[in-house]
This record gives C-alpha cells, structure tokens and sequence, in this order.
C-alpha cells in the first residue's frame, strides 16, 4: 500500500497549516487507496517519524514524502534525506522515496505564472 507524507517546515500559527492539510486532503480525495499524512521539521506536530509510524500502522509498504518547499534548501537537500535514511533503517522493509520539491515542479511554476496573471474584475 502507497504512503504519502506530505512534509513541511512548520509554523506556531495554526492557520499555516491549512494549505499543508489541504494537500494532504486531495491526495486522499484523488486516491483512496492511499494513506496519507502530514509531517512538519518543527513547531509543530506530527514530525516525520511519527507521520510514518502512522502510514506503517495503517499498512503503507511505499512512502512517498512530497517536499513542501519552493527549492532545493537545506531542509531539502540535507535534512529531509537524513531523516530519511533514519526512517528505511528503523523500517527497512518499507521503501522511501523522497520526491522533487514543489517548486521544482514546472507545472506548479506554470500555475503560479498563470495566477499572477489573471485578470481579477
């Protein structure tokens, strides 16, 4: 069964999160079949460790975590891989993938270009 994280940086303000768990909801909306959580790096929970053991119990053998990040930073680049590493050897039977971030995403860049462009009457 797929997993999916959706991972970002994290917030105190709780209205933060409501895209985050928007994403999270279409993800779930599109696909059934999936489990699906968020996680955060920090100021909020569940961190990724606890978002895993969540998608593990509920039976996911494949996670994928989608980077809610502009680029490719730091957290990107060298957290999110370790935290990572420290996931497949607590679950070593579970596959991780971590995807692009979503800016990289040129359909995401293309939608961005397009909103900015709208003409709002």
């Amino acid at each position: 069964m797929l997993g999916v994280i959706v991972f970002a940086h994290g917030s105190r303000d709780p209205q933060w999160r409501l895209p985050v768990e928007a994403v999270a909801r279409q993800i779930a909306q599109r696909d059934a079949s999936v489990v699906v959580s968020c996680a955060y790096l920090e100021l909020c929970e569940p961190d990724l460790p606890t978002a895993c053991d969540t998608l593990v119990n509920q039976g996911a053998s494949r996670i994928h975590v989608l980077p809610l990040f502009f680029g490719m930073g730091k957290h990107a680049r060298e957290d999110l891989p370790e935290l990572i590493r420290a996931l497949g050897q607590r679950y070593p039977s579970v596959y991780f993938q971590q995807l692009a971030t979503a800016g990289e995403d040129p359909r995401l860049t293309e939608l961005l270009a397009r909103i900015a462009l709208e003409q709002i009457p």
